[in-house]
């Protein structure tokens, strides 16, 4: 009877959670974490490749792009710990694409002269 129970308990919070109180702001925080969660898809195909570890521009855009819609959903929910953090997150993968701007430049210089 527990089991049965504990069955009945999971599944009736789960249908509240997602299909109950579905809306647009569900639908925008999951596009978020899919986006989010599709930059280490990325560099794990792109270390695989490679052999080593990876991590290609893509992932930070991925990154940018689930951060921005994370928050976005956070700030909507009023959510401080989504808030703080991804908007400390953003800064950091927006940092990380000046360091590989920067690094490109540099190649490119060293390369022609």
């Amino acid at each position: 009877m527990l089991v049965i129970s504990l069955s009945r308990e999971i599944g009736g919070y789960l249908y509240e959670v997602f299909i109950a109180n579905f809306d647009f702001w569900l639908a925008l925080g999951l596009i978020g974490q899919l986006l989010f969660a599709m930059r280490f898809v990325v560099q794990w195909v792109a270390s695989e490749r490679e052999q080593r570890s990876v991590i290609p521009v893509a992932f930070w855009f991925f990154s940018i792009g689930g951060g921005l819609i994370t928050l976005v959903y956070g700030l909507y929910k009023r959510e401080p710990v989504i808030i703080l953090g991804q908007a400390f997150s953003i800064f950091i993968y927006l940092r990380n694409l000046v360091f590989i701007t920067r690094e490109r430049r540099a190649a490119r210089s060293a390369a022609k002269g």
